[in-house]
């Protein structure tokens, strides 16, 4: 069971409605379906679940934010820009800990000032934090893009774009695929002639032809996976093997990820390894800039924000801007306020829809437990 709202956590809401953020009350119960398919599978495994009498799938709401977007997107006003907060209940196992807590939070959608929307967020952030505690507050900073901007300025083929866009989201991938990009391309594979004959192909009809094949074959599921997604993994894995990237290229993505220093610093860092590197990553590095100049105008302190170029989130819809706000007296040792773009959640819901609309979003979460913890109020 939840610990009642505090008189804190009711200023909070009171903050984020004065800033022009209207209080949302999605519903406790989603499509359990939805949720996995736009969260991924860390979070997927912490649902819990339930079933309606029709026989739906449903989960009690893990966040907020699938349910808001969802709300706003199935509204009248889909394609216009609104701003949310939020403050309630949440559902998610956690070891050792209660699965239901509260959850206080904002979302900003359809900004097409992009950076003058993320600095909002960060310093509504910053501000609501400040109300639990007087103690130190440090921010961290990272932004998705830029990595993203540099995977794309080596030309890397399709395969290996998708690849590291995971392994950056996902710990402990990422340094072994660079040594694997480093490797001669192998051209000696057992799959090759299919692979020939493949290439060049619509993708789908490239998943669709192995698919068949297996199915001839009489393979219909291997370790508990389907024909199709057999298929998907086969191609991914000879793709992988068919090109490999220079070991000055792959040092440049070592260059980029060793970047870890206060924010001001780092955006000149980036500018100046692109520029020595040849590559093409000034609009990444511009919308970084642009950012930078609206948190200072904020109040934010850059030179006390550290800015990492490896923080990203193991939630697969974060597609810029991410940052969180630590306890800097290290009462509580998690991040008390996160957030961030996730422009791919919305690209994927309005799909799903059948919505032929683009929806920029960025926002954040409060964990109005842990900055209860902060403020020496737990």
């Amino acid at each position: 069971m939840t610990r009642a709202l505090s008189d804190l956590d009711l200023r909070l809401a009171g903050l984020l409605a004065e800033a022009g953020f209207a209080r949302a009350e999605p519903p406790l119960l989603i499509a359990a379906d939805l949720v996995r398919d736009l969260v991924g599978e860390a979070l997927a495994r912490r649902l819990f679940l339930t079933g309606d009498a029709e026989g739906n799938e449903l989960c009690l709401r893990p966040d907020y934010t699938i349910p808001v977007v969802q709300a706003h997107l199935e509204g009248s006003r889909a394609g216009e820009a609104a701003a949310y907060s939020y403050l309630g209940p949440v559902f998610r196992h956690r070891p050792g800990m209660a699965g239901e807590f509260n959850q206080a939070g904002i979302e900003l959608l359809g900004r097409a000032d992009r950076e003058a929307a993320e600095a909002e967020v960060v310093a509504l952030g910053l501000k609501g934090a400040r109300l639990y505690t007087e103690g130190p507050l440090t921010l961290a900073l990272g932004d998705i893009g830029i990595f993203m901007a540099l995977v794309a300025a080596l030309d890397l083929p399709p395969a290996w774009r998708r690849r590291l866009a995971k392994d950056f989201r996902r710990s402990g991938m990422l340094e072994g695929d660079l040594k694997r990009l480093a490797e001669p391309a192998r051209n000696g594979s057992t799959h090759a002639g299919l692979l020939a004959a493949l290439e060049g192909s619509d993708p789908k009809a490239a998943r669709a032809l192995v698919t068949d094949l297996l199915s001839i074959a009489g393979i219909t599921t291997v370790g508990g996976r389907s024909a199709a997604d057999v298929a998907e993994r086969f191609l991914e894995q000879a793709a992988l093997g068919t090109g490999g990237l220079s070991a000055e290229k792959v040092a440049v993505v070592q260059k980029l990820l060793a970047i870890d220093t206060d924010a001001a610093s780092a955006e000149a860092a980036i500018r100046d390894l692109a520029a020595a590197s040849d590559l093409a990553m000034g609009d990444a590095i511009d919308r970084l800039a642009r950012r930078n100049a609206l948190l200072a105008a904020a109040g934010i302190d850059l030179s006390a924000a550290r800015f990492s170029t490896r923080f990203g989130r193991d939630v697969d819809y974060y597609t810029g801007l991410v940052f969180e706000v630590h306890d800097g007296s290290g009462r509580e040792s998690r991040p008390l306020v996160g957030g961030g773009r996730y422009d791919r959640l919305t690209d994927m819901m309005t799909a799903k829809m059948g919505l032929d609309i683009k929806v920029p979003a960025v926002g954040c979460a409060f964990w109005v437990e842990r900055l209860a913890v902060a403020g020496g109020r737990a």
